[in-house]
């Protein structure tokens, strides 16, 4: 996981308004997921179906991150890394933006804790 992917989510945070959350309700989980999948096609190196930093220099303007530096750029590759290849992968890069939507992160955390809960009601602990 990254070492400095705090300052690069602090850094995105005032760069982005989080639309996720409208997005989400909006479109509904499916159609954000794609939407999500579309935007990691822009980033990526479409040769190698990774965003890697050379094609985020390249890119990034398109997805509105051109003021970033590249020290900027590297840790927001290494924030969403999870594998540590260098590189991230479309599921890496979902992740990742689910991450940096503290809103969704909350919504995500209650559902699960109503399922855990429903689940525990229903089966009366653990078997």
């Amino acid at each position: 996981m990254a070492k400095n992917g705090g300052a690069a989510a602090a850094r995105l945070g005032g760069v982005f308004e989080d639309h996720l959350p409208v997005m989400a309700e909006r479109m509904g989980g499916q159609a954000l997921v794609e939407e999500l999948c579309g935007g990691f096609w822009l980033l990526a190196d479409p040769a190698r179906g990774l965003i890697t930093l050379e094609s985020l220099k390249r890119n990034a303007a398109a997805m509105g991150l051109g003021g970033l530096s590249e020290d900027e750029l590297r840790a927001m590759l290494r924030e969403g890394d999870v594998n540590g290849d260098g590189a991230m992968d479309q599921m890496e890069f979902c992740v990742l933006m689910f991450r940096l939507s503290p809103e969704l992160m909350a919504e995500s955390r209650r559902v699960v804790g109503e399922a855990i809960r429903f689940d525990l009601m229903a089966h009366k602990g653990f078997s």
